[in-house]
């Protein structure tokens, strides 16, 4: 993973590479779309020189590819991408809700009935962001749940790299009932302290995700949208 501006004062760098990531991941800039160093200095009122340190960075992270002397590309979104995230998740996430069943706290529990409550308004872009902020807090707790530091911040580095087609999926279909509902589900089973149902709800939910997600994208206008539906 590419290292982000050094620690200290905040940077004109690491403000550039923070806007312009999260505009990035919230699909503000979207996949696809061509970028360039002016527009973007001109966006976050800075000069070009830390725009483009930011975007070299946002280029080892794959969110960029470099145009030589043509500017820059927001990186689509590609099926390969989905399928291998879904994959990952599928693995590290039923171990985590596993071990989370065994191992919860009181505290833990009240802090995912917390986050279920967070719900977003279809086609409000806004509460989007705040939403996908709180599925991911909601996952990366149950994987924190599990006691193991590592598997936590292996979720959380998936859900981030989900957070653009989420915000795809969701501008697409109105999904937040079922979504609220499946995590739900979920706090249902770590309250019970049953893991191998915890195991069976994570795989159901994210198999569930994986069509929900593939059916909105495959009936998008992909080329609109920089979603390439493509192996790679």
């Amino acid at each position: 993973m590419a290292q982000q501006p050094g620690p200290g004062p905040r940077s004109l760098a690491r403000r550039a590479y923070e806007a312009l990531k999260q505009d990035i991941l919230t699909c503000a800039l979207r996949p696809g779309a061509q970028i360039f160093e002016g527009e973007l200095a001109a966006r976050y009122g800075m000069s070009k020189t830390p725009v483009r340190e930011a975007l070299n960075l946002l280029g080892q992270e794959g969110l960029v590819q470099v145009l030589p002397r043509r500017g820059y590309l927001v990186a689509p979104v590609t099926l390969r991408d989905v399928q291998e995230v879904y994959q990952l998740r599928l693995l590290l996430e039923t171990a985590a809700a596993e071990l989370a069943a065994e191992h919860i706290t009181e505290e833990q529990l009240r802090r995912l009935k917390a986050l279920v409550a967070v719900r977003y308004t279809y086609r409000d872009r806004a509460s989007y962001g705040r939403f996908l902020r709180a599925n991911r807090e909601f996952h990366v707790a149950v994987a924190e749940a599990s006691g193991n530091r590592r598997l936590a911040a292996f979720v959380g580095k998936l859900l981030e790299d989900m957070e653009r087609i989420l915000h795809l999926g969701l501008d697409l279909r109105d999904s937040a009932d079922e979504m609220a509902a499946e995590h739900a589900e979920l706090v249902d089973a770590l309250l019970r302290g049953d893991g191998a149902l915890a195991r069976q709800v994570v795989t159901a939910q994210l198999q569930s995700s994986r069509k929900r997600v593939l059916e909105a994208l495959v009936g998008s206008e992909s080329a609109a949208s920089g979603i390439r539906l493509v192996a790679d």
